[in-house]
């Protein structure tokens, strides 16, 4: 069981000194440090901790305000948490998973969040009901008329809505596609994203396909990525696999590697479920030699 710090700062001339003698004082055997937005959810080091935890560990930060913006946000990293079985403690805050307190705590602020999402639908549903009984159409009016003008701000609207929502989860399947893509078939694409990722964070096919389109459709990927998978002997198809893994994160770890081909339930060159990292070791080298690795 291990206590893992986590210190963010919003700006250059912010640093992290402060947080991070917290955390040591607190007992912390690691500490990671980011520079970024709160508000922004797709921060790597984060995702890299989030990653990393296992059964036992503490997160602990100074602040909630270091972790997250908004309770929703809060609430989803929390979830993630114990789905490892992992605790989450805040420093200032009087929120620790592991104590009943703190858990009673996350049980008040998810029941007020609840109650807000409650409030914003009954006040949506009055205000609809309202303009209804003084002869009011809810709804836009360029929409209503068919005003091109309306409708392509609402297209737009819409997609660049839609854009926020993929920049929130890019680094799950960005660096995988960019790598692998046209190399390999979609299906064995969407079985590495998925195998570090919890259930509820899984990608279809189809999903992905369309953030993929929308990603070349504005320039943050090349065209390239969508052209047919070019058939490759079966014999290589293990070390592509692994070479897609190393080449879209180089920092992981061999057993790492050993533990996410076992996720995607890939057996060993020799047919075995379990894997051992002197057989990745090979397929890296194999790799390398084909020119599918630096």
């Amino acid at each position: 069981m291990s206590l893992i710090g986590y210190a963010r700062v919003s700006t250059d001339d912010q640093n992290a000194l402060a947080q991070s003698e917290a955390l040591k004082a607190a007992g912390c055997d690691q500490i990671f440090q980011e520079q970024a937005s709160g508000g922004n959810r797709s921060r790597p080091v984060l995702s890299k901790v989030l990653d990393q935890i296992v059964a036992g560990d503490t997160l602990i930060v100074t602040r909630i305000d270091r972790l997250a913006r908004s309770l929703s946000h809060l609430l989803e990293i929390i979830e993630q948490l114990e789905t490892r079985r992992a605790h989450f403690r805040s420093l200032e805050d009087p929120i620790d998973t592991a104590s009943p307190q703190g858990k009673f705590t996350l049980q008040v602020l998810g029941a007020t969040a609840e109650f807000e999402r409650a409030l914003i639908r009954e006040r949506t549903k009055a205000g609809l009901a309202s303009a209804r009984a003084q002869g009011r159409i809810g709804g836009n009016p360029g929409l209503r008329s068919k005003d091109p003008n309306a409708m392509r701000k609402i297209r737009l609207a819409r997609h660049e809505s839609y854009m926020d929502r993929l920049n929130e989860s890019a680094q799950d399947w960005v660096p995988y596609v960019r790598r692998l893509r046209p190399e390999m078939a979609w299906e064995d694409v969407l079985r590495i994203i998925n195998a570090p990722l919890p259930s509820e964070r899984h990608w279809s096919q189809a999903r992905l396909l369309r953030a993929v389109k929308a990603y070349v459709r504005d320039g943050f990927l090349c065209a390239e990525v969508l052209t047919r998978a070019r058939r490759r002997p079966s014999e290589d198809r293990l070390t592509a696999i692994v070479a897609g893994i190393k080449g879209a994160d180089p920092d992981i770890t061999l057993q790492a590697i050993c533990k996410r081909l076992e996720t995607m339930h890939e057996r060993t060159p020799r047919g075995r479920s379990t894997w051992q990292v002197s057989s990745v070791k090979m397929l890296i080298d194999r790799a390398r030699k084909l020119g599918l690795l630096e």
